[in-house]
């Protein structure tokens, strides 16, 4: 059986996943180019956003005071980089649902051929079984590796804030966001 094969035989709840599918590997593509372009120049953002925050509070003099305004930035600026991910944990919670919707649906058609024509025949009903179990993996083939994908960039967004408050204390101890 052929892929096209396969996702024909799912029926429209296919078409649907691999739609989702599509879009949820673009957005994860795209964080994660987002994301590595962001550690290559954590230094930089580091600095800009010191500069910003001893701009507008210039009597900041010791490393306390900087720290509780620099999480509030930080959270700020990973606040903006947290964009889409909602989109991939959306589409890893909802394709489980759209397998088992295409079961129901599946096992309905099943059991409105064997109301409409008995059990005389199995290949009536073997249709809409079919379409139960290849609706729940294809959902189940989605929602796992967007799961996946949503944890580790979460995680990843998590260390990138530590890193970046880091950086900032850094920068400010060695005066180099005044350059």
């Amino acid at each position: 059986m052929t892929i096209l094969e396969y996702i024909n035989s799912g029926g429209s709840i296919m078409y649907f996943l691999l739609t989702i599918n599509i879009v949820g590997f673009s957005f994860i593509i795209w964080k994660l180019l987002h994301f590595n372009s962001e550690k290559k120049h954590i230094k930089t953002s580091a600095q800009e956003i010191l500069r910003e925050i001893v701009k507008t509070n210039p009597e900041f003099k010791t490393e306390k005071m900087l720290l509780d305004v620099a999480k509030d930035k930080v959270y700020t600026f990973s606040h903006t980089l947290e964009k889409g991910l909602s989109t991939i944990k959306i589409i890893a919670t909802v394709a489980p649902l759209l397998g088992l919707l295409g079961t129901v649906i599946g096992v309905l058609s099943a059991f409105q051929s064997i109301a409409s024509n008995g059990l005389n025949d199995p290949t009536l009903f073997a249709g809409g079984i079919s379409m139960a179990l290849v609706t729940t993996v294809g959902g189940l083939i989605v929602a796992i590796p967007h799961f996946v994908f949503y944890n580790y960039l979460n995680g990843w967004l998590n260390g990138f804030e530590v890193k970046l408050e880091d950086q900032i204390l850094d920068s400010f101890v060695s005066k180099d966001y005044m350059v």
